[in-house]
């Protein structure tokens, strides 16, 4: 999954994809790379980010998603935890829903229900705003298993189909590195007990300088590296920002494994 940020202020490619059309050349040249999957979003969600409205975040991401429709089948998953984005989005040419809120907006299950559509839930404690404050859990995979499991019970009362949902366990969301680390160890763990698909995504983030003091232009290595353990733990997408290294790096080891 290629990530594509038409935001100012996301920590890593933070205002490089606010133009539009430099946004759909960087998609596209990321499908040419080797993406499967695009993620397009209008609101950072680092640590501190602060929140946009429904008309700004529109104004982004829906002339990149109908741009890209018109000139690529890739999917295209839209980032964001408003049920009015995701339901333009979907109208755009969209395919997919990828909610760090996991779908606790009001109306969000619902827009997802209608539109049938794959969704990845991710787990957050607390708001954007205030996550890495003090971040603290008693057992950290248990309870991120815990929110799955009731949040798809509400999801499957909607009428969402498991076999549609995808979970996240929203690495630097909220997280110490400890916790972080315990929950890429446990991807087959919260991979059975959930019973859906995992999406990890820790391209570039700020784990990788906490266990190695690097800056994120410096980062690409050890996100390699988290890249293929997570593949080879059991997650079915992971979100990157550098998609023909990432692809490489997978395959290669997946051609070992599956020799």
């Amino acid at each position: 999954m290629g990530v594509i940020n038409a935001t100012p202020d996301s920590f890593s490619d933070g205002g490089r994809f606010l133009n539009a059309s430099r946004a759909v050349e960087c998609a596209l040249d990321m499908v040419d790379r080797g993406a499967d999957i695009l993620d397009i979003g209008g609101e950072s969600t680092r640590p501190g980010a602060r929140a946009v409205s429904v008309a700004q975040e529109l104004d982004r991401v829906i002339p990149v998603i109908q741009a890209l429709r018109s000139r690529s089948s890739v999917p295209i998953s839209i980032d964001t935890s408003k049920p009015e984005v995701m339901n333009a989005a979907i109208n755009a040419g969209a395919s997919m829903i990828n909610d760090v809120n996991g779908l606790r907006s009001e109306g969000a299950v619902d827009v997802v229900a209608q539109a049938n559509v794959p969704v990845c839930i991710m787990h957050m404690q607390g708001e954007p705003q205030s996550m890495q404050a003090n971040p603290s859990y008693r057992n950290v995979v248990a309870e991120v298993e815990r929110f799955f499991v009731e949040r798809i019970a509400v999801m499957a009362k909607a009428g969402i189909a498991k076999n549609n949902i995808l979970v996240d366990p929203g690495i630097g969301f909220g997280k110490t590195l400890k916790h972080n680390l315990q929950l890429l160890n446990r991807v087959p763990e919260l991979r059975a007990n959930t019973g859906c698909d995992v999406l990890i995504g820790v391209s570039r983030k700020s784990l990788i300088d906490e266990l190695l003091v690097r800056t994120v232009d410096q980062r690409l290595s050890a996100s390699l590296g988290l890249a293929v353990q997570s593949v080879l733990n059991g997650a079915k997408i992971v979100r990157v920002h550098d998609v023909r290294e990432t692809y490489d790096a997978v395959r290669a080891v997946e051609a070992v494994r599956d020799s």
